[in-house]
């Protein structure tokens, strides 16, 4: 769909609507995908730093297409990011199907040692046959995902798609100095991400209890980026600008040692679904933050739209604090 976008663009709009339509289907399936496979390929103790190695590729990625488009753009023209990226995209996929497996059982090349070393004495379960609604929608630690999976994604949302337009009218960055800019968030994301995963593995390991754990890494993971945008807002100059959205996506990589680990701790087998589930949450608060803070700067200042994503970290926090766990509360 990413290779399409450039052809679909010509065809006309709905067709261009289409195709990106099909790439939202083909992303919304991933992460609870890579959710159940973590779920089942890695060891309670070594949850959070193996999602935050894995999320990290993401932040990667965001960095590698924010430093790279300015030039394919400058150079080549604004297809050619679609295209190349699109690419790498099917080679991608070509080693996934030769590489890749659901479950420790299911690889013809792993010995019986890794086997037991991933899964210990635990057998493999029958697939789910029905999935339980009710229950999972049942539970006040669902909704505190589904909650805070909003409130989280709200203000990333809005860093990942207005940070270039800030750049730009606020700090008066040309196109290629917004690319390079842009970067630096994300890349302060994806080494921070590995950072609070480290420690909320060795916490684990003292025997620190996992609701405690979630519940701190996700209060800096929500407070952090509350306080960085609070700053951004009396900033003075781009350099300090730029340290505020730093500081802002580097304490938000810690939301992967809590709210992103946790779908794991409550029901292993209903990891994907519970990812699922909150990420739908995610996503519209992707698709509504965007919007509104376009309505708001029509009417307002960009004070305002961090205000509002200000807010909404604060009330994620709480409500996280009150509802989380991190003991498993499906089979």
């Amino acid at each position: 769909a990413t290779v399409l976008t450039a052809f679909a663009a010509k065809a006309g709009l709905p067709i261009l609507l289409f195709v990106r339509a099909c790439m939202g289907i083909g992303e919304g399936v991933a992460m609870p995908a890579m959710n159940n496979l973590l779920s089942k390929w890695v060891p309670v103790k070594e949850r959070s730093r193996s999602l935050a190695l894995v999320y990290s590729g993401m932040h990667l990625g965001s960095v590698t297409g924010l430093a790279f488009s300015p030039t394919f753009i400058h150079k080549f023209n604004w297809p050619s990011v679609f295209i190349s990226f699109g690419s790498l995209g099917i080679l991608w996929f070509a080693a996934w199907q030769y590489l890749a497996y659901s479950s420790p059982f299911e690889d013809p090349t792993m010995s019986s040692e890794e086997r037991y070393l991933l899964v210990g004495n635990n057998q493999t379960k029958e697939p789910i046959a029905q999935i339980p609604w009710r229950l999972l929608l049942s539970k006040s630690p669902v909704w505190a995902l589904i909650v805070c999976h909003f409130c989280h994604n709200w203000g990333t949302f809005i860093l990942l798609t207005w940070m270039p337009t800030y750049y730009c009218q606020v700090l008066k960055f040309n196109l290629m100095e917004s690319g390079m800019f842009s970067v630096l968030p994300w890349l302060t994301m994806a080494l921070s991400a590995n950072l609070g995963g480290w420690i909320a593995d060795a916490l684990v390991s003292k025997g620190v209890p996992i609701t405690i754990v979630r519940k701190v890494m996700q209060t800096i993971g929500f407070l952090g980026p509350a306080l960085s945008l609070t700053l951004l807002s009396h900033a003075k100059s781009p350099a300090l600008a730029v340290c505020c959205m730093m500081c802002s996506q580097g304490c938000d990589a810690f939301s992967q040692s809590g709210l992103y680990s946790n779908h794991q701790d409550i029901g292993p087998r209903y990891a994907g679904v519970l990812l699922g589930l909150s990420n739908t949450a995610g996503v519209l608060a992707g698709v509504i933050g965007t919007a509104t803070t376009g309505y708001i700067l029509q009417h307002g200042t960009w004070n305002d739209v961090f205000k509002v994503a200000v807010g909404l970290y604060i009330f994620g926090t709480v409500f996280w604090n009150i509802f989380c766990t991190g003991e498993q509360i499906f089979d």
